[in-house]
């Protein structure tokens, strides 16, 4: 897996070979032509902007026109955007050199204008160029033509019907994903600055203001802080998402789609304004976490860590620690595969959330979460002890058959997955920590009105955590005796932030007491916040929904062995700071241990407080869950009959335009076949597509 570089190398260089994965992005003979195209698309998504919602739609669409080249040589499936039906000499050469010429295409436009492209296109020129080598294909990449029944204008003429359809999917890729409603209603933070003076409303999303920001992918940004990213994404057409999943609210002449609403988050000085400020107290004790030489160990190994059932947002206050850290999870006795203890990892807490926090963040040079499940699962097919069996059962796939199922289910999870956390984010809009910390503790303390800088809109004190600055604390010897001048301000013993670090490759900035109002994430200056609302959690519904989504693809909860593992060495992992001081690995037994590693990751690294994060789990349930027993259907070639609306005679026919046509009168939306909320030519256009498909 590659996560992150630091200081100009590879971030846990030695962590790829423990994976068993290598230099992915050039994976070569023997991988599977998906395999290939894959790796590629990968690569490309980290020299790009770190955009996850529209890297997932490329991680989908690039799945797309991969099944549908495979497809078209497979009588008994079903296609996705195209349906054809071609019988080759040589079906495996022909399904290599169409699925290659699909993905060259479609990537060769997607990429065009990334930042990344002066290294991206010639690493597509130079990937197809040695796949023309390596399978012998009949074509090179100067064959354009899309007629005829050559693997080569199949290929074309997938692709070509993907870039159309990206053009009207309502993600504004024809703009750049531009925003074409919304606005920010907060003035930006600059977090430079003390305090958040400038805030009108502690429950909407604010700007950050920085002198420069640089993505998560190292791309500068100009004018200082980017827009919202895809607040308007959950109009984007989705793959298993239905309109009876859908909740549609207005705002500013704009219809805010949002799929499987979890309802409104906690609100400051409304209903759970008690939720509201005991998460955002919780992701400031946290933040007291990130300081390895505090003398706090963990055993970080499936032995103590993991194990955790899913909870009830209603049971926030079990499922986490909020003084020490972590959740309910108890570990496991014993690995569930081979029956046998898991070997204690003991460890300084300070190092192990501290790469928690950078690792799942994917740092500089990132694939997006999206893309890092995608990692995941490639690291999964690698794995010698893993079989391809869909479902776990059944016969074992060949490489390229498992690829393209796989990527299909994944990539249908990932996308449908954007479109809900972004349709949520869009319309909910809400806060981030670094906003919500320093606003309240602006307004004073809201615990005790006997004490100084009482305001019932304030932060609640929490003794040794966060506490009022006073003559007696400032006093010679005593803790906040460096606050000296800021009596009757809030300090908080939180992770010191970036003024405390001059060299990332030496310094650590520790924890200590500093004011609330220079509170700053576990993040690059740089960076700081991703530039999109908080509620729910990306990182959450996309890990979760990815983490069910490998249970069910490969018919076990568990890594193969019971083991996935990610080492990270001493002193050559975090990027902003030094660390870690001890080597350590990341492990996980099961896939939703990972998943719910992730989330704990954002609390620690001071993205999101709880509220944001529950919500999102159980919301990546139901994604998951949808999207394979859709793909399922594609599999075995059952999909189209959602088309027969007629009268079920099993074939895609005239009745059925009739009825559709009926439907179109009607607004009826059992005729909503590309789920847009609407009957009309592009709901004509997929049945006309799989014209005389029978089930």
């Amino acid at each position: 897996m590659k996560f992150g570089r630091r200081r100009g190398g590879i971030a846990g260089c030695c962590a790829l070979a423990v994976l068993g994965i290598g230099a992915l992005a050039h994976a070569g003979t023997g991988h599977s032509p998906a395999r290939q195209w894959n790796e590629e698309l990968l690569e490309a998504i980290r020299k790009d902007f770190a955009r996850p919602t529209v890297h997932a739609r490329n991680l989908f669409h690039t799945a797309i026109v991969t099944w549908d080249a495979w497809a078209a040589y497979e009588p008994l499936v079903d296609g996705y955007l195209t349906d054809e039906s071609l019988v080759p000499v040589d079906v495996e050469l022909a399904r290599a050199e169409s699925i290659s010429f699909a993905c060259y295409r479609l990537l060769k436009h997607r990429f065009a204008n990334s930042p990344g492209a002066a290294l991206t296109l010639p690493a597509l020129d130079a990937r197809m160029a040695s796949m023309v080598v390596e399978f012998g294909f009949e074509n090179d990449a100067s064959f354009t033509s899309t007629d005829g029944d050559s693997p080569a204008a199949l290929g074309n003429r997938i692709a070509q019907a993907m870039i159309g359809f990206g053009l009207v999917d309502h993600s504004n890729e024809q703009i750049d994903y531009a925003n074409l409603y919304y606005a920010p209603v907060n003035a930006a933070l600059v977090p430079d600055f003390p305090g958040n003076p400038n805030i009108s409303d502690l429950n909407r999303w604010q700007p950050l203001a920085l002198q420069y920001f640089i993505d998560q992918s190292g791309n500068p940004i100009p004018f200082g802080f980017p827009p919202f990213l895809s607040p308007e994404w959950g109009q984007v057409y989705a793959f298993a998402l239905q309109p009876e999943d859908r909740t549609i609210y207005q705002r500013g002449g704009f219809d805010y789609w949002v799929f499987h609403d979890p309802g409104a988050p906690p609100l400051h000085g409304a209903e759970g304004d008690d939720y509201y400020k005991w998460g955002t107290e919780m992701v400031v004790t946290w933040s007291g976490h990130c300081d390895p030489s505090d003398g706090v160990m963990w055993d970080i190994s499936p032995a103590s860590l993991g194990n955790s059932p899913l909870a009830d947002p209603d049971d926030y206050a079990l499922l986490y620690d909020r003084l020490s850290g972590g959740d309910w999870g108890q570990g496991y006795d014993l690995n569930p595969v081979t029956g046998q203890p898991y070997t204690p990892q003991i460890v300084p807490r300070g190092d192990y959330v501290r790469v928690l926090a950078e690792f799942w963040a994917d740092g500089p040079d990132s694939e997006t979460p999206p893309g890092h499940w995608f990692t995941i699962l490639n690291y999964v097919s690698d794995h010698p002890l893993f079989a391809k069996r869909l479902g776990g059962e059944g016969p074992i796939l060949n490489d390229l058959e498992w690829d393209v199922k796989a990527y299909l289910a994944l990539g249908a999870t990932m996308h449908d997955s954007a479109v809900s956390a972004w349709g949520v984010k869009g319309w909910y809009d809400y806060i981030r920590p670094v906003s919500a910390i320093r606003a309240l503790a602006d307004f004073g303390q809201s615990s005790d009105p006997m004490l100084p800088s009482y305001d019932e809109r304030g932060i609640r004190l929490i003794p040794g955590h966060i506490e009022v600055v006073s003559a007696q604390t400032t006093a010679m010897g005593e803790r906040h005796e460096h606050l000296a001048g800021s009596e009757g301000k809030i300090a908080v013993r939180a992770w010191r932030g970036p003024d405390y670090i001059a060299n990332p490759a030496t310094d650590v900035a520790g924890v200590g007491w500093i004011l609330a109002e220079n509170w700053w994430p576990y993040q690059r200056p740089t960076f700081v916040t991703p530039p999109f609302a908080g509620y729910v959690s990306g990182h959450s519904v996309y890990s979760r929904a990815a983490a069910e989504l490998m249970t069910l693809l490969t018919g076990s909860p568990w890594f193969p062995g019971g083991l996935g593992e990610f080492h990270c060495p001493q002193n050559e992992f975090l990027v902003f700071e030094e660390g870690p001081s001890v080597d350590l690995t990341l492990q996980w037994a099961s896939y939703r241990d990972a998943s719910d590693q992730t989330s704990l990751s954002r609390i620690w690294g001071g993205i999101h407080p709880p509220a944001d994060d529950l919500p999102g789990r159980h919301m990546g349930v139901d994604i998951a869950f949808d999207a394979y027993d859709l793909a399922r259907l594609y599999f075995a070639g059952v999909a189209d009959n959602r088309y027969d609306i007629a009268n079920n005679d099993d074939v895609v026919d005239y009745d059925d335009l009739v009825a559709l046509i009926n439907a179109w009168r009607a607004a009826d939306p059992i005729a909503d076949f590309n789920g847009d909320g609407l009957v009309g030519f592009g709901d004509v256009t997929m049945l006309l597509r799989n014209w005389g498909a029978t089930g």
